[in-house]
This record gives structure tokens, sequence and C-alpha cells, in this order.
């Protein structure tokens, strides 16, 4: 068998974000919302992460600003099934840049059981991190861009399984197909005070938690479905975020944008 290629290299900054600030859910540590505000950083936006584990949250910001400068990045404690948290979240922001441009909302959580073992904690416990969580920080955001009169940007996280099925994982699938179905009906209401909302759509992208927390035969197996024959990078990922947050992406709005090489 011919091995996979290797990952592109990695692609430069160009200053797509200059002057604008970020807020970044579930940013800490080496996935797709990390890698999503080190981009961001290297696009020349101010970013304020955003994360439920305080301790990974805060060795985050203390990495980035120090290759970034402190000006640059902050990081606010966020638990996104706590409305109080999320308007400090937006608090913060303003506080420390004076306005909000874009959210991109990547706070989810996953698990493995079947429909008909799965309990409501579990069922309940997914759908309001990764539903829910996006419904409340979409909502506070629209609420300030609708009041600043200037637009801004969303940009949801989803996943392929939000289309395609998957066993074990009917809370997380129903969740991210309703970030989907949230993002488009956000983006119609939104379009008439100059905000736009899209999504992304991976497929597998591989970080160290992702690898503590699926089996060895789970991950050969979803890999084996791309027609790279490897695991997206997660900066690979956060590549797409850029776009849809930035003015390339001007006239899109309401989309999800599959960012996967799975096979049909």
């Amino acid at each position: 068998m011919t091995p996979p290629p290797p990952p592109p290299p990695y692609v430069p900054g160009h200053g797509l974000l200059r002057g604008r600030t970020a807020v970044i859910t579930a940013a800490a540590g080496a996935g797709i919302g990390g890698a999503t505000a080190r981009r961001f950083l290297e696009e020349g936006a101010r970013v304020l992460v955003s994360d439920a584990h305080t301790r990974r949250l805060k060795e985050t910001e203390t990495a980035l600003a120090a290759e970034f400068g402190a000006g640059s990045v902050a990081a606010q404690p966020c638990d996104v099934t706590d409305e109080s948290q999320v308007q400090a979240l937006y608090d913060t922001a303003e506080r420390l840049h004076g306005r909000l441009d874009i959210l991109v909302n990547n706070a989810g959580l996953g698990g493995t059981a079947d429909l008909a073992d799965m309990t409501d904690e579990q069922w309940n416990r997914v759908l309001d991190v990764t539903l829910g969580g996006t419904f409340r920080c979409t909502r506070a955001a629209l609420n300030r861009f609708r009041a600043s009169g200037t637009g801004g940007v969303v940009v949801n996280n989803a996943s392929v399984v939000g289309w395609r099925a998957q066993a074990g994982q009917a809370h997380y699938a129903a969740a991210k197909a309703g970030v989907m179905a949230l993002t488009r009906c956000a983006a119609v209401e939104a379009a008439a005070y100059g905000v736009r909302v899209n999504a992304v759509s991976p497929s597998l992208a591989m970080h160290p938690h992702l690898a503590k927390v699926t089996t060895t035969e789970l991950l050969d197996e979803l890999t084996a479905r791309e027609a790279f024959g490897r695991y997206a990078e997660p900066w690979e990922i956060a590549n797409v975020i850029v776009f849809l947050a930035g003015d390339y992406s001007s006239y899109m709005t309401g989309e999800t944008v599959s960012v996967s090489s799975q096979h049909a």
C-alpha cells in the first residue's frame, strides 16, 4: 500500500484579519480552537481565547502572548452552558478592545453511546454544550453586533456527522445537525444588520485530546475513509475558518463548508 502523502506546508499569515477582534470558544490546547487562535493572530487579529478548562486556557494564553505579544491575546474562562459567563466573555472583549468583530463557536462535547443505552444525562449534556452553547454565544454576539451597527461575523464548528450516520454518535450528530440548522436560520435573520453566519464541517482533525478519548481502531477506520489517506491537521480546518471570517467570503452566509476528504 502506498503511504499517504504528508500534510502540505504550513500557510503563512497575510494580514487577512488585521485590526479585528475575535472571540474563540474552546480555544485551549492543540485542537481546532487553539489552531484557530494561532491562525487569527498570524492574520493580524486581536484574540480573546476562552475555554472551560482554566489551567489549559492559561497555558495557551501564556504561550501565545509570548509569541505574538500580550496586547494581541487575552483569555477568559467560560462555560458556554452558563449565560452569565457568556455575557462576561463579551464584556471582556469589549473592555479590552472596544469592540467585537468575529465570533468562532468551537465549543462542543462528544462521547460514544448506542442510542438504546444512552442516558438522558448523556444526551442532554452533549446537546447543551454543543448546540445550546452555540446558541447562547451566537445570541449574545448578534445582540452586540446589532447594537453596534458595524456588522460582524460568526463561524460555527459543525461536523460531517451532522450529515452522515455513525454508530454511537446519535447525540453528537443531532447536536451538529442542529448547529447547521441554527447557522442557516441565524444567517437569514442577521443579514438585515450586516452580519454573516457560516459554519465549517470537519471530518477528522487529529489532536492529543481526540487521541485520548477515541480508540485506535476507530481512528484507523475514520482515517481509512479519507481520500488523502490521512487525517487533517487542526490548522487546515483553521484556514477555512480564517476564510469565512475574512473579506474573501463577503457574499457567503448561511453556508456550511465541508472541510473533509471523506469518500462520498
